[in-house]
């Protein structure tokens, strides 16, 4: 008995596969997956345990990553809690038995100090999405910072509730123009199209998945383009094959994207021409995203 599954998002193999698909799927052998977390800043997933390999995605600091299987060679292979995505990680990307989070990074990005001194070395930069487990609060000359367990601290005021949520989503999406594009980027330093989607719709409360055209099945709810484009309204997402873009208005577009190779605005008019001459691809979807 076997099913075709999408390998980004189950982890199956021929030789291996997690516990939970046994007499769904045809392996070698089954086991469970152990849970670790993120333990930098941020931990490339690819779909080969090679360096030299193209990212798929990236994973941020404090995020669970489900372990299933680690090799010699220092390699993790599992599965992103956070959108269910399967890859390699380093190992040494990810710790065991780490205190669960409380808090999200919702400011662009953050340094994490060593300890509550902002004239200290930094340790790293965090980006937005992060998540964190504060232990306790310290103000060095007026400004608070939030104290992880191993002491390290960030700035207190970039910090929200694991459950906070914008009302604006999309004002999310606008903070990151001028971000450069990174093919697999998922931060604040460097994403891709569907990221940017991704970051900003987590920050409105609502989780959706990593790549287009996952998004593009399941993102909120389809609009019919049997007959053109209909009436579209802020945070409307606008697909092409392999590509996404979010409406800022009724007629302009924020995307990641290769042309600018950074998130910009333009008219949607201008993308959807410009797209179909480069790439061949008219508009194929268009979703809107309910809020809960």
């Amino acid at each position: 008995m076997s099913e075709t599954l999408d390998k980004r998002l189950h982890p199956v193999r021929p030789d291996l596969a997690a516990r939970s698909y046994e007499g769904r799927v045809d392996a070698a052998r089954f086991v469970e997956g152990t849970k670790k977390r993120v333990a930098c800043a941020l931990a490339p997933i690819r779909p080969e345990p090679r360096p030299d390999k193209s990212i798929d995605t990236e994973a941020l600091f404090g995020e669970v990553f489900t372990v299933y299987e680690e090799t010699a060679e220092g390699w993790a292979w599992g599965q992103l809690e956070t959108d269910g995505y399967v890859g390699f990680m380093a190992s040494d990307a990810l710790i065991a038995d780490a205190p669960v989070p409380t808090h999200r990074l919702a400011a662009l990005r953050s340094y994490r100090y060593p300890y509550a001194e902002l004239k200290s070395p930094p340790l790293e930069l965090l980006s937005m999405g992060s998540l964190v487990a504060v232990a306790g609060y310290e103000t060095t000359r007026g400004l608070d910072y939030a104290l992880l367990a191993d002491g390290s601290a960030i700035v207190a005021k970039h910090l929200v509730p694991l459950d906070h949520s914008v009302d604006d989503w999309v004002s999310v999406a606008e903070s990151l123009a001028g971000t450069p594009y990174l093919w697999g980027g998922r931060s604040s330093l460097g994403l891709d199209c569907s990221a940017i989607v991704q970051l900003a719709a987590q920050a409105g409360g609502m989780a959706i998945m990593r790549d287009t055209y996952m998004q593009a099945e399941t993102a909120g709810e389809a609009l019919d383009i049997s007959s053109g484009l209909p009436d579209l309204k802020r945070g409307d997402l606008v697909f092409w094959k392999g590509h996404i873009g979010i409406m800022r208005d009724a007629g302009t577009l924020l995307h990641a994207n290769g042309f600018t190779m950074m998130v910009s605005s333009e008219p949607l008019e201008s993308a959807i021409a410009r797209i179909r001459e480069k790439e061949g691809s008219p508009v194929t979807a268009v979703r809107r995203l309910n809020r809960p």
